[in-house]
């Protein structure tokens, strides 16, 4: 394995553990919607307290799924759905055509 499949496969590893909580997944919902900063991003998860969100978010920074610009006193947080297309694009869109393509071999009697 080269240096950068091995890069990616670290950068896909963040990713899925970014995404393997509920909690974390909930937030890119919400900022799928729309930016917001972090204060509204915690009064939208107010059943756990800010340090909480801010330990969340930083696991979502550090995948890359998320990034922040200091605005003033506000920090405005935007969903990055690069990485998201990524993992699509690597596990989901190719497992997806390799299920389309066994279904279709079924139907054709092969």
């Amino acid at each position: 394995m080269n240096e950068g499949e091995r890069n990616s496969d670290d950068d896909d590893d963040r990713v899925f553990k970014a995404l393997a909580s509920p909690i974390r997944r909930r937030m890119l919902d919400l900022l799928r919607e729309a930016p917001r900063t972090t204060g509204e991003l915690c009064a939208q998860l107010s059943e756990i307290d800010r340090t909480t969100v801010l330990q969340h978010l930083r696991v979502l920074e550090g995948a890359e799924l998320v990034t922040g610009r200091k605005v003033g006193r506000e920090r405005h947080l935007s969903l990055a759905p690069l990485p998201i297309k990524r993992i699509s694009d690597r596990w989901i869109g190719q497992y997806a055509r390799a299920a389309v393509d066994m279904l279709d071999r079924l139907d054709s009697g092969e």
